[in-house]
């Protein structure tokens, strides 16, 4: 495939360029801002300096920052063959960038849509190619984590669709099949889990410590709903529940009140130094 376009740079977009990057694929990463695009390329070269020391393959830096250009503004990626979407979970946000890059890029264009939880369908819908935008849902963080879900829309043809299981098997990934449905399988089932998990913090039934040290302990599982969130990110799992709340009307999603405040205060997680812990750094 000739360059991918990479349309966001915070936390999604690093990974996502990142991985296509270590996997031989040349990369326009865009986003609004000039500041915005030198941070993310200077995560990248921390990123994959210590990609062996974190479990991950050994990569040459240099050679993987060879491989992605930046641009400010969409029109950058005018001529990217696939364009890979990484907003934020916000509809609005999601459908003027849609809208620009519509007109833009060259009417066989595929555009995948990485999104928590709004529908592909309903991407499709502000475009004027339906039938070549395709929904991707990468797991955070994208280069260490082995499988995506798939997620035709309505029109997706049975083209993009080959196109993107291809491209999404030279970035070591597995293609999990989902149909278009609102949060899909993963952010359905995990939105509910963290939002229910800071409700116990909300009412002062534990902290988040002793949230997290549950699952971890009793369930097995690497990471507690908590410590997942400030992974994600806290706004972006506060837009992601909003999402669901609003396409299903059924009060089981309606959003922590604590996510509110968490978001409104800055208090997003890994990237901007405290979520419901505290970190060294931010990101």
């Amino acid at each position: 495939m000739s360059v991918i376009g990479v349309i966001g740079a915070g936390v999604m977009g690093v990974g996502v360029a990142q991985n296509l990057a270590q996997t031989g694929h040349d990369v326009v990463l865009v986003d609004k801002e000039e500041g915005i695009l030198r941070e993310a390329l200077a995560t990248i070269a921390r990123n994959t300096r210590m990609s062996r020391l974190m479990g991950g393959p050994a990569l040459d830096s240099d050679e993987v920052l060879s491989r992605i250009s930046t641009s400010v503004g969409v029109a950058g990626a005018a001529k990217a063959a696939v364009v890979i979407e990484n907003v934020t979970e916000n509809w609005d946000v999601k459908r003027e960038v849609y809208e620009a890059l519509d007109a833009e890029c060259h009417p066989d264009t595929v555009f995948v849509v990485n999104t928590s939880a709004i529908p592909i369908t309903k991407v499709a819908a502000v475009t004027r190619r339906p039938g070549k935008v395709i929904g991707v849902h990468f797991m955070n963080p994208v280069p260490a984590k082995p499988a995506v879900e798939l997620i035709p829309g309505f029109h997706t043809s049975p083209e993009t669709v080959q196109r993107t299981r291809d491209l999404l098997q030279a970035m070591g990934k597995k293609a999990v099949d989902v149909k278009d449905s609102c949060g899909f399988v993963s952010n359905r089932v995990l939105m509910l889990t963290v939002n229910e998990a800071a409700y116990l913090v909300h009412e002062g039934v534990a902290d988040a410590a002793s949230v997290d040290e549950v699952f971890r302990s009793c369930f097995g599982h690497p990471m507690g709903p908590l410590e997942t969130a400030d992974l994600i990110g806290v706004d972006t799992i506060l837009y992601s529940v909003e999402v669901l709340y609003e396409h299903y009307a059924d009060s089981k999603y309606r959003p922590c009140p604590l996510l509110k405040q968490m978001t409104d205060a800055g208090l997003h997680g890994r990237k901007s130094g405290r979520g419901f812990y505290t970190y060294a750094t931010a990101g």
